[in-house]
């Protein structure tokens, strides 16, 4: 190598350097649980399907390059899902970029937070939304980056290692990424990825049970028979009990009284839910006074909860604010995932009124006429969990209801762990236990299990480390 060549390189080596330098001049909006909060922004195109539509809109993402290893060290692509995207989680994808000298990238998806289209999210609007748009937004923002970090290198035509990295939604989009792109990505951990689209999905309530054990499951199932026949006597009193009297639809309510006893075992914090309603069952006290005091100080209190979200009037807005999320996720809830929570036709913990007719009359009254969750070809374009990527790991916590609607058996490349303790929940390898209320670091000591879950993340890790040897050895990002 000629001493010319030599002396480019290490001057690009400075100028990366002093640009991580300036970089981090602007990460004084950054807090413990993000690695960074500093916005940059992409120009995104609206439709990736249409030869003749050029509407093009504003993407937000996030770089976290302190770890970063020039010039050839990886990209972790870390995909945001289905809410507003503020930062870089301070979780333990921070650690494995700090052990393989990788820079974080992630960019907010599409519709949500402050990466919109449209000022109005009607049904018309929310036609671009859809996981199959999300990816190729993903595939494009890649080969920017890589442009563009090249352009700071000085070099063309170089191609780093990427990685990308998800959680529930997300971690399916990150299994379906290097499905689709498999030449964008040397792999893809798809923690909790729910790649299965469900429309029936009784598993979910009947996960619950087993995660809550027999004497809450029964307790539980004893205050949803209570709600019941205390809504049928006065309605607006027991709505009110729950702090939950603005949601006039019964079935709204009975969602929301569900869904708030999902919360303790989908994070990793089933105690906190299960110790009071058994002790109060026990001890002859009221079990619906007993879990309504979990739903408003937990729940709406501490988890930070909104009642709001369960409002179809609410959910029908369709100007952008605060709340456009639910309705957003709603949207491809009822067109390409479903996975409606219905109550099993036998021992069921949430109301039976919670069932397909339930979701399928939310998704007209919200959406329109002719809104309908098209699961089964969502599984032929994916393969549901019968996906047939290669380099994927799959990762699931043992009591997370969620797990039911992801990949729980390995294949040939595709190995799958499952991370087995009391508190083991929904993205736990990445997010550590308890999650409720969520802590970003991503701590395993605070596991019932702290060794499950560090044998799982060893597994990843060298998972991680054998396809970004193989890509390396290689020079490109496939086999």
């Amino acid at each position: 190598m000629s001493r010319t060549v030599i002396a480019l390189l290490f001057l690009s080596f400075l100028l990366f350097n002093g640009a991580i330098e300036a970089r981090l001049l602007h990460l004084t909006t950054s807090d413990s649980k993000y690695l960074t909060k500093n916005e940059l922004w992409f120009d995104q195109t609206l439709d990736h399907f249409s030869p003749y539509d050029h509407r093009r809109f504003n993407q937000r993402y996030y770089e976290f390059i302190d770890h970063f290893r020039v010039p050839d060290g990886p990209i972790f692509l870390k995909i945001c899902g289905e809410s507003s995207c503020d930062g870089i989680p301070n979780d333990y994808t921070s650690i494995l970029a700090k052990k393989f000298g990788a820079a974080v990238v992630s960019l907010e998806h599409r519709y949500y937070g402050k990466s919109s289209p449209f000022k109005s999210l009607t049904t018309k609007n929310l036609q671009y939304l859809s996981s199959k748009q999300a990816l190729f937004d993903l595939a494009v923002f890649r080969q920017y980056y890589q442009q563009s970090l090249n352009e700071k290198l000085n070099r063309s035509n170089v191609e780093n290692p990427w990685f990308v990295f998800g959680v529930s939604y997300s971690g399916a989009l990150s299994a379906w990424f290097r499905l689709k792109f498999p030449h964008l990505t040397c792999g893809s951990l798809a923690s909790s990825a729910v790649v299965l689209a469900v429309y029936n999905f009784t598993e979910f309530d009947k996960q619950i049970g087993e995660s809550a054990g027999p004497e809450c499951k029964t307790a539980l199932q004893e205050i949803t028979k209570l709600v019941e026949e205390k809504l049928a006597t006065d309605r607006a009193a027991v709505k009110a009990l729950f702090g939950a009297a603005e949601l006039q639809n019964d079935g709204d309510f009975l969602y929301f009284v569900a869904d708030a006893a999902v919360t303790a075992f989908q994070y990793g914090n089933p105690d906190i839910l299960c110790s009071p309603i058994v002790k109060a069952k026990k001890n002859g006290k009221d079990l619906v006074d007993a879990y309504a005091s979990f739903v408003k100080d937990y729940y709406l209190g501490s988890f930070g909860a909104n009642v709001r979200t369960y409002d179809q009037q609410q959910l029908k807005k369709t100007a952008v604010s605060e709340y456009s999320s639910d309705r957003l996720w709603w949207f491809q809830v009822c067109t390409e995932v479903a996975y409606f929570q219905v109550a099993p036709s036998n021992d069921s913990i949430r109301s039976s009124r919670v069932d397909a007719r339930y979701h399928l009359d939310l998704c007209k009254n919200l959406f329109g006429e002719g809104i309908y969750p098209d699961v089964d070809a969502t599984n032929i374009y994916y393969g549901g969990t019968r996906i047939a990527g290669s380099r994927i790991v799959f990762t699931n916590g043992s009591q997370d209801p969620w797990r039911h609607a992801s990949k729980q058996t390995s294949s040939p490349e595709m190995p799958s762990y499952i991370i087995s303790c009391h508190n083991c929940g929904h993205g736990t390898d990445l997010r550590g236990c308890p999650q409720s209320p969520l802590s970003l670091e991503g701590n395993a000591q605070n596991c019932s299990s702290p060794d499950a879950v560090q044998k799982v993340r060893q597994q990843v890790t060298q998972q991680i480390d054998l396809w970004l040897s193989e890509c390396r050895n290689t020079g490109r990002s496939y086999i």
